[in-house]
C-alpha cells in the first residue's frame, strides 16, 4: 500500500509539473471537470485486491471508455473508437453469457452425464477464462457452470485481462484452452512503448508493459485450436482425440502467416490516425497505429439474438453498441470473406454449362471455427418469362435446404440435378462413422470442403489438423489454379434446357449460416433450463441467412435441343505423348478454341486430381489408365491415356 501512495504522489507531482510548464499555453486545457472528478473518485476506490489474479472490465472502463469531452479515444474525424464500447457488444465480451453456448454445454452434459464436470471445465477455459484460471490458481478445479454463474470475473467473458495478460512464454505452443498468463507479476501487455503506467498501477493495481507479442497471432492460438477427447456412443472415453476446430492452424497454413498478417490485423483493424488511448487524460501523447477493439467475426445471428434479449441475459452493452458490431460483422462477411464470378462456358445440345468461381479472402478456412457454420450456393436459371428451368439450393420458410441428403450433402465438382446443392462445411462423425452434432462423440471428420485460405498446402506440417476431407480432396478445381494453394473453387452447373430456346436469367448466390436449424435439432429436442431458454429465444429470432455474394447473367441467349437422339458435338484434339512415363501430357485442339474445363478419371471412374501446368499442359500423378475429357464452348472430347 505504501508503494501505491508513493506512486499516487508521484502522479500528482507529474501533473502539477506538466501544468506549470504549460502555463503559458492559454488554449490548452489539461484537465476537464470530468477528469478531475475521476481523479477524486479513484482516490476513494482501492485497486484490485492482490488476492485476485484478474480484474473485470469495470476496472478498465474509467479510462478506456468514451471520453465525455471527445478529446481522447477518437479518430481524426472525431468518431468514438473507445476500446470498452467496441468490445462490450462482441461475441468475446459476451462469451460466458452466450445462451447458445450455455445450451450446448448443457446438451453435452446431459448426453454424457458421468463426465459433465470435465466437459464444463474444458468449455469454461475459453468462454470464461479469467474465472476458470482463477479457480485453477486456487486449486479449485473443475470450474463448472454453477461456479461460473456465481463468479463476476468469469461472467466477464473474454475480457481485457484474458488477452492482455497472456504471457510471451509458450506463445502459440498450447491449445484447447491451455493458456499461460502472467498473473504473478500483475502485468498487462500492450503494443505501445513507454506506457503511462502510474494511473493503472495506482488505481487498478496492474502494471502496463510494452511487448510486441500482444500483436502476434499466437495470442489467439490457445482458444482457436480445440482438440477434444472422443467418447463412444455409450459415453465411454475411447482414448482418441478429435479436432473440433483449428482456425489458428488454418492461418498458419496460409499466405497470411507467410506475409505476417496476424489475426489482429483483420479482427482489430488499425487506424492510421494518431489517437489518445485513454479518456480523461488530455495531456497524453497520441499513439499510432491504433488497433480498434471491434473483434468481429461472422456470427450476425447470435449478435442479433443477444441484442434482442440483452435484458434477460443481463448484458451490459447498449442496443446501439450491438447494432454497430452487427453492421461491422456484415461488412466482414460481405466485403472481406469471399469473391465470386459467374459465367457461361458452353451450350452443347440441350445442356448449358455455367462456371461459378469462388475465392476465399479470409486468413483461414471459410467458414471457420465452430462446426455448425456453413455456406451454401443457390443457383437459379429462369426463362425470360420468369419460369424456372433449374434451381439448386432452394430453401423452405425455416431457411432449411429442401433437397438435402439425410446425413450430409457431398461435395460436388459438377452439379447437374436440382437435388444437388453445394454446401461448404465441416461434418463430424462418431465412432460408427455417422454424422453427429454431439461434440464429445466426434471421432473424425467425414467431410471438410470449407474453402481453404490462399497458400493452403496439403504438405504443410499443420495439415493433420486442417485436412480437406471427402470428394473435395479429389476435385481438380478445389484449391488448385495451376498450382496448389489458390484458396478457390470452380463449380460447374450442367443445366438441361428441356428444349428451350431464348433469353435466360442466371443467378448464383452464396449464403452463410452460423446456426442452421437442422444442426440444432438434436439439442433442441432435449430439455434443460439452458436449452429451454435458448429455444424460446431462437424461435423468436430472425433466421435469414446472410447473403455473402450474388452474381447474375441477364438476357443471355441459350439454344436447347428437342431431339432426344441428337448427340453433343464432339471436339477433336490430340494428346501426347501417350503413353507418358512422367504423367505429363500436352493437349492440342483441332480448332482454335479456348479450353473451358479439363476432367480426369481413373479406370474405376473416380475423379482424379491433376496439376494444370498451363492452358494446354497437365500433369497426372500415379500410374495406370486414365480418361481425359476436354470441354470447349463447342462441345466435349475424350481420350484415354496411359501412364506406365
Amino acid at each position: 500500500m505504501r508503494k501505491q501512495y508513493l506512486l499516487f504522489f508521484a502522479l500528482v507531482i507529474f501533473l502539477l509539473t506538466a501544468a506549470f510548464l504549460s502555463s503559458d499555453k492559454k488554449n490548452v486545457v489539461y484537465h476537464s471537470r470530468a477528469e478531475l472528478s475521476l481523479f477524486q473518485e479513484m482516490m476513494l476506490n482501492p485497486p484490485v485486491d492482490t488476492n485476485l489474479y484478474f480484474a473485470t472490465s469495470s476496472h478498465c472502463y474509467g479510462c478506456h471508455s468514451t471520453d465525455p469531452i471527445a478529446f481522447g479515444l477518437v479518430d481524426g474525424d472525431g468518431n468514438d473508437v473507445a476500446m470498452y464500447e467496441d468490445w462490450s457488444s462482441t461475441m468475446m465480451a459476451n462469451s460466458a453469457k452466450d445462451p447458445f453456448w450455455r445450451a450446448k454445454v448443457s446438451h453435452e452434459s446431459l448426453t454424457i452425464p458421468a463426465y459433465a464436470d470435465e466437459i464444463q471445465n474444458k468449455c469454461t477455459s475459453c468462454h470464461a477464462p479469467m474465472g476458470h484460471y482463477s479457480a485453477a490458481y486456487h486449486n479449485d478445479l473443475p470450474y463448472t457452470m454453477l461456479d461460473l454463474l456465481a463468479d463476476t470475473i468469469g461472467l466477464d467473458g473474454v475480457s481485457c485481462g484474458a488477452c492482455h495478460m497472456i504471457s510471451e512464454d509458450n506463445l502459440a505452443q498450447t491449445f484447447s484452452g491451455e493458456i499461460t498468463f502472467d498473473t504473478l507479476d500483475r502485468l498487462l501487455y500492450g503494443p505501445f512503448q513507454t506506457p503511462f503506467a502510474a494511473p493503472m498501477q495506482l488505481y487498478v493495481g496492474f502494471e502496463p508493459l510494452y511487448s510486441p507479442h500482444i500483436l502476434d497471432a499466437g495470442v489467439c492460438a490457445p482458444c482457436h485450436t480445440l482438440i477434444t477427447g472422443t467418447f463412444d456412443l455409450e459415453g465411454n472415453p475411447t482414448g482418441g482425440t478429435f479436432v473440433e476446430q483449428a482456425t489458428y492452424h488454418e492461418w498458419l497454413n496460409s499466405t497470411y502467416n507467410e506475409d505476417d498478417v496476424s489475426c489482429q490485423a483483420c479482427h482489430m483493424p488499425t487506424l492510421q490516425d494518431s489517437v489518445i488511448i485513454a479518456s480523461n487524460y488530455n495531456f497524453l501523447e497520441k499513439r499510432f497505429p491504433y488497433g480498434q477493439h471491434e473483434l468481429v467475426g461472422g456470427n450476425t445471428f447470435m449478435l442479433q439474438l443477444m441484442r434482442d434479449n440483452r435484458f434477460e441475459l443481463s448484458l451490459l452493452a447498449s442496443e446501439a453498441a450491438f447494432n454497430e458490431t452487427i453492421d461491422k460483422t456484415y461488412t466482414m462477411l460481405q466485403q472481406k470473406s469471399l469473391v465470386s464470378n459467374l459465367e457461361m462456358v458452353a451450350n452443347q445440345g440441350d445442356t448449358a454449362y455455367f462456371e461459378l468461381y469462388l475465392e476465399n479472402q479470409a486468413g483461414h478456412k471459410f467458414p471457420s471455427g465452430y462446426p455448425s457454420r456453413r455456406a451454401f450456393v443457390e443457383f437459379v436459371l429462369e426463362t425470360e418469362a420468369g419460369d424456372t428451368l433449374f434451381h439448386s439450393g432452394a430453401y423452405d420458410a425455416n431457411f432449411e435446404l429442401i433437397e438435402n441428403d439425410p446425413e450430409f450433402e457431398p461435395h460436388y465438382n459438377v452439379i447437374n440435378d436440382p437435388k444437388q446443392v453445394q454446401i461448404y462445411e465441416f461434418v463430424s462423425g462418431d465412432v460408427d462413422g455417422h454424422f453427429t452434432t454431439v461434440l464429445e462423440y466426434g471421432a473424425f471428420s467425414i467431410k471438410d470442403n470449407r474453402l481453404p485460405p490462399k497458400g493452403f498446402k496439403t504438405s504443410h506440417y499443420t495439415y493433420d489438423t486442417v485436412q480437406i476431407v471427402g470428394a473435395a480432396g479429389t476435385d481438380p478445381n478445389f484449391n488448385f489454379e495451376a498450382t496448389e494453394g489458390s484458396g478457390s473453387d470452380r463449380l460447374i452447373f450442367a443445366v438441361s434446357l428441356h428444349g428451350y430456346d431464348g433469353n435466360v436469367r442466371v443467378t448464383s448466390r452464396v449464403y452463410y449460416q452460423s446456426l442452421p436449424l437442422r444442426w440444432l435439432a438434436p439439442m433442441l429436442a432435449e430439455n434443460s433450463s439452458e436449452i429451454d431458454a435458448f429455444r424460446d429465444m431462437f424461435q423468436e429470432a430472425d433466421h435469414t441467412p446472410v447473403l455473402i455474394t450474388e452474381d447474375q447473367l441477364d438476357m443471355l441467349y441459350v439454344e436447347g435441343e428437342t431431339s432426344a437422339t441428337q448427340e453433343v458435338e464432339a471436339v477433336e484434339f490430340k494428346i501426347f505423348p501417350n503413353p507418358s512415363w512422367g504423367g505429363r501430357f500436352r493437349i492440342e485442339l483441332a480448332e482454335d478454341k479456348p479450353i473451358r474445363q479439363i476432367q480426369v478419371w481413373d479406370s474405376a471412374g473416380r475423379v482424379v486430381r491433376f496439376h494444370k501446368i498451363n492452358e494446354q499442359e497437365i500433369w497426372i500423378g500415379g500410374k495406370g489408365v486414365f480418361v481425359i475429357q476436354v470441354l470447349t464452348e463447342n462441345g466435349v472430347g475424350q481420350s484415354r491415356v496411359i501412364i506406365p
